[in-house]
């Protein structure tokens, strides 16, 4: 079913929830008489892999010796898994056991805020997103502010499910924060799960569009090449020969240009900057990558072709990489929907410039 863009004023911001939902998420992860002596959480598919002292500092926003501790002391548990360590990998599904911390870490009061959004669907149990380039989808160190989730905690207007993870409530899957497009988001515990797995077991249909510098080998393949954290920038994903976690993307060439290609690219994995890693490794970075490329491509060019390059640059200050088409089973009724997104205005103007004529 795909869902035309309802009108904005179908989708007010509403104030009704904040007084409940400022509650819920401004709380202490302490002990109190109202407050359950423990709280659940679920790892996604961006979290498999991940030490588990790290996810825990991500996730709870404390230091990761404190997460390190609280590994070491038991205090943490696994539903079907035996005594965690530090080290003990996450895997995607893993549901955590935590007790209530004595003092509430940073980043554990989550505000609402007045943020447009465009909502494509929403019902009792999903809303789909449309996340602007730039923006950040949940809270982390350095980004406590501005997110999709302060966003989203000023429009929904229901109890949202306590057993959802406090800082990224109903998040199941995200875009980097210079990546545009599509996001679907559970409303509910049960939704959350049912969606994280679609995604797990490669059900759910993510569709991306980007623009690369150069021409494809290939009109249509598919890239199967692992990723690991670069050793040389923490910052940055590389593919490595061996060690890496499986990571495969599948591309085909949309159109062609004198200096570059639009491509339809589709995700078998979830790795963290996947296509950017994957499409820099084969020599074709997507265009305004800062990270995988940036204005190192200006090397390339010379002449007319270099004056284009730059105005390309300058054009598009982020990597052009859209998230276009979503696809999935509704977790209530298993109704099949596909939703679609326009190009926003940046990537738009890009390809203008690339059909133009050149001599």
């Amino acid at each position: 079913m795909k869902a035309a863009r309802p009108p904005a004023s179908h989708h007010p911001l509403s104030g009704a929830s904040r007084p409940i939902l400022a509650r819920l998420f401004s709380r202490q992860i302490d002990s109190t008489v109202n407050e359950p002596t423990s709280i659940k959480y679920q790892a996604s598919s961006e979290d498999e892999g991940q030490r588990l002292d790290v996810f825990l500092a991500k996730r709870l926003g404390i230091s990761r010796t404190r997460a390190a501790a609280l590994a070491k002391s038991g205090a943490v548990v696994c539903e079907g898994a035996g005594k965690l360590k530090p080290s003990t990998p996450v895997k995607t599904g893993d549901i955590f056991t935590l007790p209530q911390l004595e003092k509430s870490p940073r980043g554990s009061e989550i505000a609402p805020e007045k943020i447009p959004l465009a909502i494509l669907f929403e019902d009792d149990h999903l809303l789909v997103v449309e996340k602007p380039a730039g923006m950040v989808v949940h809270p982390a160190p350095g980004h406590f502010k501005g997110t999709l989730v302060n966003a989203l905690l000023a429009h929904i207007n229901f109890s949202v499910d306590s057993r959802l993870d406090v800082l990224r409530p109903g998040i199941v899957h995200r875009l980097d924060k210079d990546t545009s497009g599509l996001l679907v988001v559970a409303k509910t515990f049960e939704a959350h799960e049912k969606l994280a797995a679609q995604i797990k077991e490669r059900t759910a249909g993510r569709t991306y569009l980007a623009v690369s510098w150069g021409h494809w080998p290939d009109r249509e393949a598919r890239i199967e090449a692992p990723i690991g954290r670069s050793s040389k920038n923490r910052k940055k994903m590389a593919v490595f020969a061996a060690g890496g976690r499986e990571a495969v993307t599948v591309y085909r060439v949309l159109e062609s240009f004198p200096l570059a290609e639009l491509v339809e690219v589709r995700l078998r994995t979830g790795r963290t900057h996947q296509i950017r890693v994957h499409f820099a490794h084969r020599g074709h970075p997507v265009l305004g990558d800062q990270l995988y490329g940036g204005r190192k491509v200006l090397r390339n060019y010379s002449g007319q072709y270099r004056n284009t390059v730059r105005l390309l640059l300058d054009t598009c200050s982020r990597q052009a990489l859209h998230a276009y088409k979503l696809s999935f089973k509704h977790p209530a009724n298993s109704e099949p929907l596909e939703f679609t997104s326009q190009l926003p205005d940046d990537f738009e103007r890009i390809l203008q410039i690339l059909r133009q004529p050149s001599d």
